[in-house]
């Protein structure tokens, strides 16, 4: 697939100099002008002034709503996001969220509200929703391949030492250290709400170790079509090669799931359609490997970078076209309070928590 150009230059401004020096550099790739950046971090301030040579840098975030952007990507703290993206709708600029949209439903309805009354976009940074093997498993249940969808299993997982782990979530001064650990829910989330078109209803959280509660946990999660989604996050052996994500789709007749392969293959998927649903019987159990994706200059896009493209395009069709936006703001809350009923219902001994009913 070609990544496609287009010649008009968006003004944007990067608020989080970690993923977001990344996402800079994808938009300056793509024709997205860097105009602005801020972290509150000298030395990553520092490192932007450098590889960000065109754009104006600055400690507080603040500065940037008087910057004349068209656009602000937001890659500050995971918990951080809500009360910037609705300052700067308030101002007419457009909104690219990474990560959680809200923390709780007070900001998840100030962020709806927001969106409602601006004139400019919010749109959700969820790159795994346009990952290779997830693509392929949306496309298979659109095609109406495996019937109704059933049951949906997600996991996004990091296979890191005790030590490592303890070191990060352990971290008071870091936003993995203060977040619940149902809060990192949108990677698995965001993609089951898309390829399903549903909503979560209600969530029931399991700490998986009870030795450390805070290390893994596992959400069963009811759709509002009727079927149940089963999510695995936090830091489990066994981390799947793209991109530490791996998703299996049940339906009423048949199977789509990620190959559990290393390298290359771990981005295709298995579908397998079975015997009783074809005239000749014959069960049909198949390999798919996903296309490749290059930009107009005709370089290769990476796998695991290609949501990201998908993402960043997707945005700039909505300040220059008018687009709507790939991921807008009601699946974005549903997905992040998704995180946030799962910590209540840890709290309440697993007890099943049902979700607000903020979106429509």
């Amino acid at each position: 697939m070609l990544v496609s150009e287009r010649q008009h230059i968006v003004r944007v401004g990067v608020v989080g100099l970690g993923m977001g020096s990344y996402l800079a550099t994808w938009c300056r790739r793509l024709g997205i002008e860097v105009v602005a950046a801020c972290d509150r971090d000298p030395s990553r301030r520092a490192e932007a002034a450098v590889s960000l040579p065109s754009a104006a840098v600055f400690e507080d975030w603040r500065a940037l709503l008087g910057s004349g952007l068209d656009a602000v990507i937001l890659a500050n703290d995971f918990d951080e996001h809500a009360p910037l993206a609705v300052a700067f709708l308030d101002r007419g600029v457009h909104v690219l969220s990474e990560s959680a949209a809200c923390v709780d439903e007070r900001q998840a309805i100030e962020l709806l509200e927001a969106e409602q009354r601006s004139a400019a976009t919010y749109s959700f940074a969820e790159n795994y929703v346009f990952h290779p093997h997830v693509q392929l498993l949306r496309n298979t249940v659109e095609a109406g391949e495996i019937g109704r969808v059933t049951l949906v299993e997600a996991d996004y997982l990091h296979a890191m030492s005790p030590d490592d782990v303890s070191g990060l979530i352990g971290d008071p001064n870091h936003w993995r250290g203060r977040i619940a650990p149902t809060a990192y829910c949108t990677h698995t989330l965001s993609p089951i709400l898309a390829l399903t078109g549903e909503l979560p209803t209600e969530v029931t959280a399991f700490s998986v170790d009870s030795t450390d509660v805070r290390a893994a946990v596992v959400m069963v999660v009811r759709l509002s079509g009727g079927g149940l989604a089963v999510t695995r996050h936090g830091f489990l052996q066994g981390e799947p090669d793209s991109h530490w994500s791996w998703m299996s789709v049940r339906g009423t007749e048949g199977l789509a799931e990620s190959v559990r392969a290393s390298g290359a293959r771990a981005w295709s998927v298995r579908v397998r359609k079975e015997g009783w649903t074809a005239r000749d019987g014959i069960t049909r159990d198949e390999e798919r490997a996903p296309a490749a994706e290059t930009l107009a200059d005709g370089t290769l896009v990476e796998p695991k970078a290609q949501g990201t493209v998908r993402i960043l395009e997707g945005f700039r069709a909505c300040v220059v076209e008018g687009a709507p936006p790939l991921v807008p703001v009601g699946p974005a809350v549903a997905a992040s309070l998704v995180g946030v009923a799962g910590a209540r219902s840890l709290r309440n001994g697993s007890c099943p928590v049902p979700m607000p009913n903020l979106v429509r």
